[in-house]
């Protein structure tokens, strides 16, 4: 390799000091050797030297970050970035120089960024580059190397990022088609980020500010812009804001009230993009900035806005919590609560849209908890059956979120968001039109795994049931007749029984598994007995329940072979007693007392059949 003259040293002062390190001199060496090929046109050799000052710096940030805590090589370190920051910030260094090590520099130098004192200098090397060569080719730059660095590590990106910041200001052509490519590189680097698990030296309110400095830098620039442009920058920024909502709420681990700043300001670009708390939550405004950014075949580019809808019901939830967030997005939370209390379809789309972040796996429970209690504010009035047309649009995104809320009952750590999860699930159920919350339920019912989910759902259908005998009783003669012309929606119908075979008749066949199923087989017989015991107080037949058949089915199928289950169960546990064989007995005194139960019921009603059936026979004999 050619060796630098004395003229290119003097020419770039870097005056050589005796006590320098020889990885300094040989860093010194390089890049002058490097600069003079630049000047000179020799391609073949500044590629070839290039290639050796990547190779250089990459051996000496190896043993850095191999040996954190040893402070020599940590002072190495600083040194050799010094030298290159002093090298690129010479004023008599040749542009094509600077844009040529532009390429390769601002990646080589960021793996420093977790030893020690270096992320400062380092910052420093790609802001020369930023301020001193073409935004255009620093943009591309940039997101290829934050590409690069994809990491779970806060340390890494930010130098890219808040370079990034600086560089969207100075774009002079294109700034959408630039911007457009830059903001799924910025969302997924952060999406990449492991907050919680991070301990390096950059905070991650820090990696935030970042974030937000370039949805400022994003604003700016759309200043300079008018017409279908500048709509469309507006949506695009709307679309970035909402997935960092997302990402900034999903990493918060501390405490709400310190995250209402940063919410606070992050949400004043809200209006700036057209977004309103009511077009949020219903989801209309998401879908209108969509369509504005996002072609349908641009399935790469919808993976990193994968968080858009949690984000804009996290934007509305920060705002109910704190009235500065509401204000900042320039919205009053008690007008927006009463528009959806009384008009159903938004609320049934706000419904919809809230199982994202019901169902968000990362979010606190929080979060969750003050969109529980926020639900359960907007869910007003019961729902009417003349809204069934629209209902019908709407079921899959409604099933969804009582899903959502069945996995918070489930799985909340503390009592609280449980019951109050319950209770949203049946204010829920009860915005549902009656002629479809039997199938709801059903559905619910179907396609649980969980036996005390299971339970607790059979227990609303039997209130529901209840409900129903209540209001007939109220009823006149006119209503009835007026009722048989125009048969109204019940849940008495033989679909009942299919729900308790469900439980007690598994469809994969044989009983079910006990004592892990009990909660579930409890209710179950619950429902049978009660259905058995109202239909022939009243003497009516809705169900079916009391028919030949259909005793000797449930007798037959369901009750006798869970009871040869459960009492050899029973005896194989008689002759232990340890604490597992304690649990399961509780587990399964109460479901063997209502077993018996409807045992007797359904032997009785059997009796009563074959008694009039007899003396229907004896009496047709007798008037032969």
């Amino acid at each position: 390799m050619e060796q630098a003259d004395d003229h290119c040293l003097s020419k770039l002062q870097l005056t050589q000091p005796s006590n320098a390190r020889p990885s300094v001199l040989r860093l010194r060496e390089i890049l002058a050797a490097c600069s003079k090929s630049i000047e000179n046109g020799d391609t073949h050799q500044s590629e070839a030297l290039e290639s050796e000052l990547v190779n250089c710096l990459d051996s000496i940030s190896e043993a850095a970050e191999t040996e954190l805590d040893n402070g020599d090589i940590e002072s190495e370190a600083v040194e050799v970035l010094n030298e290159i920051y002093q090298f690129i910030s010479s004023p008599s260094l040749d542009q094509g120089t600077l844009d040529t090590l532009s390429f390769d520099l601002p990646k080589a130098v960021s793996k420093f960024v977790r030893v020690g004192r270096c992320l400062d200098i380092v910052d420093n090397i790609i802001d020369r580059f930023v301020t001193t060569c073409s935004p255009r080719d620093m943009l591309s730059i940039l997101c290829e190397a934050l590409d690069f660095q994809m990491t779970k590590a806060t340390n890494y990106i930010a130098p890219f990022l808040s370079g990034l910041s600086r560089v969207i200001r100075s774009i002079q052509k294109r700034h959408f088609e630039q911007i457009k490519v830059v903001v799924p590189v910025v969302l997924n680097a952060l999406k990449a980020v492991d907050f919680e698990t991070n301990d390096g030296d950059v905070k991650c309110d820090t990696l935030h500010g970042q974030a937000m400095d370039i949805a400022s830098s994003i604003q700016s620039v759309c200043a300079k812009l008018d017409g279908k442009v500048n709509e469309k920058l507006r949506s695009l920024l709307g679309l970035y804001v909402l997935q960092i909502m997302a990402l900034f709420s999903v990493s918060m681990s501390y405490k709400v009230s310190s995250c209402i700043p940063f919410v606070s300001k992050l949400s004043r670009f809200l209006p700036f993009c057209g977004l309103s708390y009511a077009g949020l939550i219903t989801g209309s405004d998401i879908d209108a900035i969509s369509d504005n950014i996002i072609r349908e075949d641009e399935d790469d580019y919808i993976a990193c806005f994968s968080y858009i809808k949690p984000g804009a019901c996290l934007s509305v939830i920060w705002g109910d919590i704190s009235e500065e967030v509401a204000q900042a997005a320039e919205e009053k939370m008690s007008v927006l609560k009463d528009e959806l209390a009384t008009k159903q379809t938004e609320r049934w789309q706000a419904i919809g849209m809230f199982r994202h972040i019901l169902s968000f796996a990362g979010l606190s429970w929080k979060l969750k908890k003050h969109a529980i209690d926020f639900l359960l504010c907007i869910n007003g009035s019961e729902s009417l059956d003349g809204e069934q047309s629209d209902y019908i649009s709407y079921m899959p995104s409604l099933f969804a979120a009582l899903q959502a809320v069945q996995m918070i009952i489930i799985y909340a750590q503390d009592t609280t968001p449980r019951k109050n999860a319950f209770s949203l699930l049946k204010k829920l159920l009860a915005d549902i039109p009656y002629s479809e919350r039997f199938d709801m339920l059903r559905a619910l019912i179907v396609n649980s795994d969980s036996p005390s989910m299971i339970a607790l759902l059979l227990d609303l259908v039997k209130g529901e049931m209840y409900a129903e005998i209540c209001r007939k009783k109220v009823g006149t003669d006119v209503q009835q007749i007026d009722a048989e012309a125009h048969p109204k929606p019940s849940f008495w119908t033989a679909s009942i029984l299919e729900l308790v075979e469900l439980v007690l008749r598994p469809p994969k066949g044989g009983p079910p598994v006990l004592p892990e199923q009990s909660d579930a087989v409890l209710s179950a017989l619950n429902l049978y007995r009660y259905v058995l015991i109202t239909e022939a107080t009243g003497n009516t037949n809705y169900t079916g329940v009391l028919s030949k058949s259909n005793l000797q089915k449930s007798y037959n199928e369901w009750l006798l072979p869970l009871r040869t289950l459960v009492t050899g169960i029973v005896s194989e546990n008689k002759t232990d007693y340890d604490q597992l064989a304690v649990d399961m007995e509780c587990a399964l005194n109460p479901v063997e007392l209502v077993l018996y139960r409807c045992i007797e019921l359904v032997e009785e009603k059997m009796r009563g059949i074959f008694t009039t059936a007899r003396d229907m026979v004896g009496k047709s004999l007798n008037s032969t």
